[in-house]
């Protein structure tokens, strides 16, 4: 379990480098509202973890039941990211005034070990 977290955990800081990329080129370049562009990286660092999950973290698991993984996946981890990190961002932004890039890492941190847990107990459980 402990190689197993410490692998989550280094996909998580990819992801977070992919989400916070994603929604720095979304505000910064196409002007996109910070807060749906959160949810546009959010969805790109998803997608980026569960494929960096399924050829490392939980190797060994087979293509069979992968479809089924990618939904439980945007369904547990996806749609926890989803509804947490841009109202997460948000408040860091207004209430804490943290820069926006630094508010969004603060909402990654919050949302990090319940998102192991999903994933250990219910999307990739063998």
């Amino acid at each position: 379990m402990l190689a197993r977290w410490l692998k989550f955990n280094a996909v998580g800081i990819a992801g977070c480098l992919v989400q916070l990329a994603a929604l720095w080129a979304l505000a910064r370049w196409l002007r996109i509202e910070y807060v749906l562009a959160t949810a546009i990286a959010v969805e790109a660092a998803v997608v980026h973890n569960f494929a960096w999950h399924e050829i490392w973290t939980w190797r060994g698991l087979g293509s069979h039941g992968r479809i089924a993984r990618l939904l439980k996946f945007h369904l547990g981890n996806g749609l926890l990211s989803l509804l947490a990190n841009p109202p997460l961002t948000w408040i860091f932004v207004h209430y804490a005034r943290m820069p926006l890039l630094a508010a969004n890492l603060a909402a990654i941190i919050c949302v990090a070990l319940m998102n192991f847990a999903i994933a250990e107990w219910w999307v990739f459980n063998a």
